[in-house]
């Protein structure tokens, strides 16, 4: 795991020249919105994608991480489905009702039977390397396709991709300095329960956290976004507990609002637990401050993991779960 967090630049760059070369055509009916299907390290990229494009793209875009997709999905809808494996049961019963809708379908897959499907019935797709052995270690893979089809049928600009573009620098120039601070982290959040708080803005990268010390870890942990955690989880703050470790994920241009909230949350969470963890990012714009964290939460992870003697690669339990299914 720890060499395929340390290619993630090479990851994000090679995903550029597979958007670019991919063949995206046009559709019969304009696109009125966007709906994606996708779960685990295949949805995540969607989330991103949302928060990137939402000051620039004009229609809806919504992820759906289930078995079913929305009524509102139809003709007018560019429907995406992103499996990396391609096997992903819940994206396939999503696909077998998006064929049925009449919308626009893409396909962004490693292989298995999406991929088999868009071949037989010439929906585009954009095939990404088979590879890699863990799809959660694919993030730039995912995230990057979908800006790139979003690119191409015009809902977009190439500003996005840009941004991923510069974010190979930034992620490159800081890897040592990342990764020692990935390290402290990781050494404060050692044998405690690890809390994420971050602004709206930035929420996709506390889930992407949250998943990777699930994953790689192999710990539980929680995480909320500012201001909504303000109207309901800061109630729950009550008992003193050291076992206890709080995670800000900040940004030197968050909403003075949010900032201000911030402080006086940590005024308050002072109170039941010592740890508290401003965790800074770097960058120029939105993708390169969130590429820049998920590089250092990713690192995080993996330090994690190792101060609890386990294998960042292994998944058993979803092997298991996946096994059980089938049987079903």
């Amino acid at each position: 795991m720890d060499q395929l967090i340390a290619r993630f630049p090479e990851q994000l760059e090679e995903a550029l020249q597979i958007a670019d070369k991919a063949k995206i055509t046009s559709h019969d009916h304009k696109i009125h919105k966007v709906y994606v299907a996708g779960l685990g390290g295949s949805g995540i990229g969607a989330d991103f994608v949302s928060e990137f494009i939402r000051d620039e793209c004009k229609i809806p875009y919504t992820v759906g991480k289930g078995y079913s997709i929305p009524a509102y999905v139809d003709q007018n809808t560019l429907a995406i489905a992103s499996s990396y494996s391609g096997n992903t049961e819940e994206t396939l019963y999503s696909f077998e009702q998006i064929e049925k809708s009449g919308a626009k379908i893409v396909v962004i897959s490693s292989g298995g039977k999406l991929i088999e499907i868009a071949k037989e019935e010439g929906y585009d797709f954009v095939q990404v390397p088979g590879d890699w052995p863990s799809p959660r270690a694919c993030l730039g893979f995912s995230l990057v396709q979908q800006l790139g089809v979003m690119f191409k049928m015009g809902l977009i600009s190439d500003e996005s991709l840009k941004s991923i573009k510069s974010s190979i620098t930034l992620i490159e120039s800081k890897s040592e300095a990342i990764k020692t601070e990935a390290k402290e982290i990781a050494d404060k959040l050692f044998n405690k329960l690890p809390i994420i708080y971050t602004t709206d803005r930035m929420s996709s990268v506390a889930v992407r956290l949250r998943q990777q010390i699930n994953e790689n870890s192999k710990a539980l942990c929680w995480h909320h976004v500012i201001p909504e955690m303000n109207h309901n989880e800061l109630v729950g703050w009550r008992d003193k507990n050291q076992d206890l470790a709080v995670i800000y994920l900040r940004n030197d241009d968050d909403f003075k609002r949010n900032n201000v909230r911030i402080e006086i949350n940590q005024q308050i969470l002072s109170k039941y637990t010592d740890t508290i963890i401003n965790v800074y990012s770097k960058g120029n714009d939105l993708i390169e401050k969130a590429m820049y964290l998920v590089y250092l939460g990713d690192w995080v992870s993996w330090y994690l993991s190792q101060l609890r003697g386990m294998d960042s690669i292994e998944v058993d339990v979803i092997d298991f779960l996946k096994g059980e299914l089938a049987k079903v």
